[in-house]
């Protein structure tokens, strides 16, 4: 990829410029607990979107997306935002930077990628962090790792329309080879745990159903607002309540009769998922990789039962990965669609990804596409 990227480069602007590259990235455990404060564990994937960049001396952008076959000019001004849509990234990093304070020119860019799109791997946090990173280095910004990161996320807020949280900006800057990160989404403290399940035996891999159900209301929305009356709930009996992540299931069943059997329901997935993640953590610091496969079955029944974001397609694929003696397997990201990440004995994995694949098609009439993932680094300069 980098060869081409290179050729294309040289054939459009002559000569060459710097490469620079960041991840796509999974979540091993831990959704939907980052807007209520709570823990997430991320790593970046070995699948990328690279950049070759090159300052031009002018005040305008010039970037080839490869892979689109597409290219755009826009200026550095607010009003200078360009129609095409997968431009907005580019260009919101560009704006993002420059209200840090950052002093940037125009250049010349080229870039491609094999972060496979619509899997829920984060292509678009990949594009924002391989810029922000590149632009960074290119002008000497000399702003840190969690500022281009919150550049990513301001970038989705501010210009293509998505109130993300920050886990997948965070994770395609901050990756390190055979690591995951720790998050907590409340202090923005971060710690890493390592990660190398070929060396215990196992593989990990993503079955994508490639289905997105799409639904009438807004179930991101209400599952955040029942997170909320819980929160209000409680907090009139524990003042030092803020958020889910500050409760336990002892103050969660004492108000019980104060909220509604879903906003009950909601709850204790929540606090059962941030202490998954934890022992999960504790697992990974022994080689314990059974006990992660536990936890992310456990993660994937309370997506089921309790928050009910899961869908008919990855509750069989993960049924698939039961039935297979897989070590564990749930659904990953926001859920009615998308990917099932699965941790897989070495000797299993063959059969299970074939037997899954083919018992899935069967059933829907179509193929899931697969995924096996490797851990890597994140935003980077690539020599």
């Amino acid at each position: 990829m980098t060869a081409r990227i290179a050729s294309a480069f040289a054939a459009r602007f002559g000569g060459e410029g710097t490469l620079y590259a960041s991840a796509g990235r999974i979540n091993l455990i831990g959704e939907h607990t980052d807007y209520n404060g709570g823990f997430v564990l991320p790593g970046a994937v070995d699948c990328s979107i690279t950049a070759m960049m090159r300052p031009n001396g002018t005040k305008f952008v010039r970037v080839r997306a490869l892979d689109l076959d597409a290219e755009t000019v826009f200026g550095l001004t607010e009003e200078d935002k360009p129609d095409e849509a997968w431009a907005h990234y580019v260009f919101g990093v560009c704006r993002e930077i420059r209200k840090c304070g950052g002093s940037i020119g125009g250049f010349d860019a080229v870039f491609a990628g094999d972060v496979p799109s619509g899997a829920g791997m984060s292509s678009s946090a990949a594009l924002e962090s391989a810029f922000a990173y590149g632009l960074n280095d290119l002008f000497a910004l000399g702003i840190d790792r969690f500022g281009l990161a919150r550049i990513g996320q301001a970038t989705e807020h501010n210009y293509c329309g998505v109130q993300c949280g920050i886990m997948d900006q965070f994770a395609s800057v901050f990756g390190r080879r055979g690591n995951l990160i720790r998050l907590d989404c409340r202090s923005m403290e971060y710690s890493y745990f390592p990660f190398d399940p070929q060396s215990h035996g196992y593989w990990l891999v993503l079955l994508d159903s490639t289905v997105k159900h799409e639904l009438a209301d807004s179930p991101y929305n209400r599952r955040r607002a029942s997170c909320e009356r819980v929160v209000e709930a409680i907090r009139r009996r524990c003042p030092r309540v803020e958020l889910l992540r500050d409760a336990d299931m002892r103050m969660l069943d004492q108000v019980r009769s104060e909220i509604t059997d879903e906003d009950y329901r909601r709850a204790r997935y929540v606090i059962g998922e941030n202490e998954r993640v934890l022992r999960v953590c504790d697992a990974l610091e022994r080689g314990d990789y059974e006990t992660v496969g536990r936890m992310m079955y456990l993660s994937h029944d309370g997506l089921r039962d309790d928050y009910e974001v899961s869908c008919e397609e990855l509750d069989f694929l993960n049924g698939q990965a039961r039935s297979f003696d897989v070590a564990g397997s749930r659904m990953m990201g926001g859920g009615f669609g998308g990917c099932t990440i699965n941790l897989v004995r070495e000797e299993l994995y063959d059969d299970f990804v074939a037997g899954a694949c083919k018992a899935f098609t069967d059933r829907f009439g179509h193929e899931p596409k697969v995924y096996p993932v490797v851990i890597s680094d994140g935003a980077r300069r690539v020599e």
